[in-house]
């Protein structure tokens, strides 16, 4: 679990397609000043573009002159992210999994990316900077809510506009923001990992299971209500 509040700022060293595991593993440097992984040990969380992964190997004492992790990569997690496309060089956002006495300062991250989106469009709005994204698959734009979370590329960030018809969704940035997260760096075509929040799924499996459990005698009329509601809305519309 993470809050989607970036940590640290790690630059690709290797993504290796052919490890001597027969996967595929990515390692990361940081900075000689950070702390991220001061109490690291094999086997933890490390979210690198909002992507869980586990580490297998920490290179962090004295005698490493940069300090550095590996992760391994599963296939799942290539066909979903846009980590496979990273290269030698580039930027990631990185963030420990959070602790027992961890202030919550974004939201719940899980980690588990559910698709990745197109940057469409970027606005300056005096010193922030508006973000549009179009999402590979358009379903998930009903879990984003105007004024709700989304996770891109692991930084918990605020809806400020959704267009479903048109398929696409807002975030702004603040220029405090901008000069700590990746995402800030990206321009126009390139993609970001979407992570939407999960209570909005819990939501809607209880909801569904709850009218699933009261059969069509109460669907029905709930469903009717809100076509009627609709309807004299765009009545009311009309006829002013």
């Amino acid at each position: 679990m993470f809050t989607g509040l970036v940590e640290e700022i790690g630059v690709v060293a290797e993504l290796n397609p052919h490890d001597e595991t027969g996967g595929t593993s990515l390692t990361i440097t940081i900075p000689p000043s950070s702390k991220l992984l001061d109490d690291a040990q094999l086997g933890d969380s490390i979210s690198i573009n909002g992507v869980c992964l586990t580490a297998t190997s920490i290179a962090a004492t004295a005698r490493d002159p940069v300090p550095s992790f590996t992760v391994g990569i599963a296939p799942e997690t290539l066909r979903l992210t846009n980590l496979g496309a990273l290269m030698k060089g580039s930027d990631v956002n990185l963030e420990r999994a959070v602790k027992a006495d961890t202030r919550m300062g974004g939201h719940f991250v899980q980690g588990h990316v559910d698709t990745t989106a197109d940057i469409a469009q970027v606005r300056q709005d005096g010193n922030a900077l508006t973000f549009r994204f179009a999402p590979r698959s358009p379903d998930i734009l009903k879990y984003v809510v105007f004024k709700g979370y989304v996770a891109l590329d692991g930084t918990s960030l605020t809806v400020t506009a959704v267009d479903d018809a048109d398929a696409w969704f807002e975030v702004m940035l603040i220029a405090y923001t901008q000069a700590k997260v990746v995402l800030a760096r990206k321009k126009v075509g390139d993609s970001v990992n979407v992570e939407v929040d999960v209570l909005a799924k819990y939501a809607e499996k209880s909801m569904a299971g709850y009218l699933g459990a009261q059969g069509d005698g109460l669907v029905k009329p709930i469903l009717e209500q809100m076509v009627q509601n609709l309807v004299a809305q765009a009545m009311g519309a009309h006829g002013s």
